[in-house]
């Protein structure tokens, strides 16, 4: 029997990501639990990214499941502008005492993007306030990604194909490559100095940068910058949408996994992604104390001006503190640690392959990444009919695993890309 209802929406929709014109008709998921999607063939794929890294507990946690039931019985929503609600003051309460220093002021959005797109204005207006002008432009780095709104396309690294197109069309910023030795870092000095007068901030992805390739850097390299943004007087933006919440190993990528002393604290943090556990859109940009302040004044146009519709939509913010109840309820870091070991095993083999370049692990993120890889759409499709879910980009195959994933399902996913690589 046709499936009247894909064959009546198929046309209508738009994807992400995807040239309409050659895409074929993709799976139609209908439900999931755990680490499985089930389509509507009766095919179970093993997700291996879960959901563009979100869904850490794994789908359809009962506790963030009912959690969102309980608040959709009371109140799904109401405007933030001019009152607030108990799921907002318990998260902000929340994300402030997790968060290492004194980054305290959190301002809800509705995604990655524009959680950026917060920090960057907040940075910006920051120096504004201060009376100094002229200091709109951003440091960013090679390789990096921070979304796909027009402002945060502008501190993507410049030469990734997606983005390209926009070149003439974006504000300029500068963008380096990331130091990893003392000849780069002495040439990003030098590179500040020249510019100083001109730069508000110096943003980055801690340790791992993510859709720009998923490449790894150290904390030594994340030290080194907070350096050169005091003794430049910058700002400091860590976007952790994609390693916040235990991805790395810690709960966030900035904290030492060994001494809170250690703890790199930026200026400004933007969250999203496992922040409900994959259930409900949900973003925040956190400030510290001394960025807050400077947006104090008796002069209204001192306020920060951004107010998304659904910032702080309660039935997210329930998500996301029943989110938070897991991580210390349930052992997610150790499990984090588990899958590590895990993938550092299962996937070493490929490293044998005459076509691959790379095999790096940390956390739970897996990479293995190719000499090349000329379609990638043709090899998801291959991973698609092996009855996973993995989604290779660029030259990489990774997986993102949520941490509840089972042993036996992670190396079903580690096997099939060793032996379709292979």
């Amino acid at each position: 029997m046709p499936n009247t209802y894909y064959e009546q929406g198929w046309p209508h929709l738009w994807l992400p990501y995807t040239q309409m014109q050659t895409i074929a008709p993709p799976p139609e998921a209908t439900r999931t639990e755990g680490s499985h999607i089930t389509l509507s063939d009766g095919r179970t794929l093993i997700d291996g990214v879960a959901a563009w890294w979100t869904a850490c507990h794994g789908y359809n946690h009962p506790h963030i499941r009912q959690a969102v039931t309980r608040q959709l019985e009371t109140m799904p929503h109401t405007m933030f502008g001019g009152m607030v609600h108990r799921p907002a003051l318990d998260l902000a309460a929340r994300l402030g005492a997790l968060l290492p220093g004194d980054l305290e002021r959190v301002f809800f959005t509705d995604s990655g993007s524009v959680a950026m797109e917060v920090a960057i204005k907040m940075a910006i207006q920051y120096w504004l306030n201060k009376g100094e002008t002229g200091r709109t432009k951003l440091l960013a780095f090679q390789d990096g990604y921070h979304g796909d709104t027009i402002g945060t396309m502008a501190i993507c690294d410049p030469e990734e194909g997606m983005h390209s197109l926009f070149a003439d069309s974006l504000p300029q910023h500068i963008i380096a490559p990331l130091p990893r030795d003392d000849a780069s870092i002495k040439a990003l000095d030098d590179l500040i100095a020249k510019h100083k007068h001109e730069l508000a901030a110096i943003v980055v992805e801690p340790l791992i940068q993510g859709a720009g390739g998923m490449i790894f850097h150290d904390r030594t390299t994340l030290r080194r910058l907070r350096t050169l943004a005091d003794k430049h007087n910058l700002l400091l933006i860590l976007d952790e949408i994609f390693t916040g919440f235990g991805r790395t190993g810690t709960m966030f990528a900035c904290q030492s996994p060994n001494n809170q002393s250690d703890d790199i604290v930026p200026d400004i943090i933007a969250l999203s992604k496992a922040l409900t556990g994959g259930t409900m859109a949900l973003a925040a940009t956190i400030a510290r104390r001394h960025v807050f302040e400077a947006f104090l004044s008796d002069n209204p146009m001192h306020a920060l001006m951004h107010g998304p519709t659904f910032m702080a939509n309660p039935l997210a913010c329930s998500a996301a503190n029943a989110s938070l109840d897991l991580f210390e309820t349930e052992p997610r870091l150790e499990q984090v640690k588990t899958i590590e070991t895990q993938l550092k095993d299962e996937l070493a083999p490929c490293r044998a392959y005459t076509n691959v370049r790379d095999v790096r692990i940390k956390g739970a993120v897996g990479v293995v990444e190719l000499d090349r890889l000329d379609n990638p759409a043709a090899l998801r499709a291959q991973f698609l009919e092996a009855g996973v879910w993995i989604r290779p980009f660029r030259r990489i195959a990774y997986l993102t695993p949520a941490f509840t994933i089972q042993p036996d399902d992670l190396s079903r996913l580690t096997e099939t890309i060793r032996h379709i690589l292979r």
